[in-house]
């Protein structure tokens, strides 16, 4: 007789959770995802997937549709508040440095893919979950839900920057720290507005701005602020206190926006790495395991890596910790590094980093690229996903 699928319980409804399931799937896994909220719609507003998440999501079919989406096509690079420009880059050149492009795309058209490869029903929302044991040998996970508890054989973990598992893993562990800045978001329409995809480095204080395909401008803002703190009329007002006197196309973005469509969040990390990525039959994945300051853009990513990762490894976490936390560790300290870079409030400090990007993008490759050197040519492992629509049924695979 056949053996039943391993059941795999997958705790947070993200982009790196979503990812997991599938791959899980693919890999022969039943998966059953639980998702506290009423629905997938995801909380942020876009993302950046570079090519080493897309090469990872190609593992689950969906790396040349998101591809597809890629918006930015001419030059980009870092600038000044008063718009000269520091260090430049193309989307040609960084598509030719790291095998492929840079794609930014809203969350929710993300979480609409990844869903899509998942047999119906394996989602449930409004489905708050904790973990009663990690299990070990011989004896299943535990996972308490409304509706009673579900046996696993593992348990991924991608429950966020304020993950409840993490803390019921790890107990001593001292968990996040507040990284001593806030970020914005907002994605707005701005018709026959024509800029180069940017960043903007100030003192103390950063601005993006990035084209995305569908017509939407996706612009971000951090600066330094205590912890906790709102404005106290509403954040697109603060917005235009702290940014309003910036280059082009800030301005115009800023008067595009609404209130309402600005979302405003501290940040917080994991300034001290976890000894481990797992504990019995639990796997961490994304924030769960590495939160880190969004400096790089790779938050999303290296969620997107472990879940390939994690599925490749899925009879042996302690491979997976082996494969993940000396990588993760090492993009989340030079996103600690570059954090402290981009928002340095003295002003001698930021003369210096402005003459020191001039001078070294002009020597050799934009800065913008060689940031992610190491980051962007990584390549996910090989094993045989069996079907190239994980919609199917799953297929016994040909090697152990």
């Amino acid at each position: 007789m056949a053996q039943a699928p391993r059941h795999a319980v997958v705790i947070g409804g993200g982009i790196g959770g979503l990812t997991a399931a599938a791959a899980l799937h693919l890999r022969g896994c039943r998966v059953t995802v639980l998702e506290r909220a009423r629905s997938l719609r995801p909380a942020g507003a876009a993302i950046s997937l570079a090519p080493n998440s897309l090469r990872a999501l190609d593992v689950i079919g969906v790396g040349e549709e998101i591809r597809a989406l890629a918006a930015w096509q001419g030059d980009g690079g870092v600038r000044t508040p008063g718009g000269r420009w520091l260090s430049r880059s193309s989307a040609r050149a960084a598509a030719e440095r790291f095998g492929g492009p840079l794609v930014l795309l809203h969350r929710a058209t993300l979480v609409g893919l990844l869903a899509g490869r998942l047999p119906p029903g394996t989602v449930r929302t409004a489905a708050a979950a904790t973990l009663a044991d990690p299990g070990g040998p011989g004896r299943p996970a535990r996972v308490r839900t409304p509706d009673g508890d579900l046996e696993a054989d593992l348990v991924v973990a991608a429950d966020g920057i304020h993950s409840a598992v993490r803390r019921a893993l790890f107990p001593d562990h001292p968990g996040t720290v507040y990284a001593g800045f806030t970020t914005w978001r907002v994605v707005i329409p701005l018709p026959g507005a024509r800029f180069a995809s940017h960043e903007t480095w100030g003192r103390g204080r950063i601005w993006g701005t990035h084209p995305l395909k569908d017509g939407r401008v996706y612009a971000y803002a951090a600066a330094l602020a205590p912890a906790g703190g709102r404005a106290p009329d509403d954040e697109r007002a603060e917005l235009l206190r702290r940014f309003g006197d910036w280059h082009h196309p800030v301005p115009a973005v800023l008067a595009a926006a609404r209130p309402e469509d600005v979302l405003r969040h501290d940040v917080h990390h994991l300034a001290e790495p976890l000894p481990a990525c797992h504990r019995g039959r639990v796997a961490l994945l994304g924030d769960a395991a590495h939160a880190m300051p969004p400096t790089l853009g790779q938050g999303g990513n290296q969620a997107v890596e472990d879940a390939v990762v994690l599925a490749h490894h899925h009879d042996d976490l302690a491979a997976y910790t082996a494969a993940r936390l000396p990588r993760t560790t090492a993009v989340a300290r030079r996103a600690v590094k570059v954090a402290r870079l981009t928002m340095t409030p003295s002003r001698a400090a930021v003369a210096v980093r402005d003459t020191a990007i001039a001078v070294l993008s002009k020597a050799g490759p934009a800065l913008f690229l060689r940031g992610f050197d190491g980051i962007a040519d990584w390549r996910p492992p090989q094993p045989p996903y069996a079907a190239p629509d994980p919609r199917r049924q799953p297929v016994e695979e040909n090697t152990p």
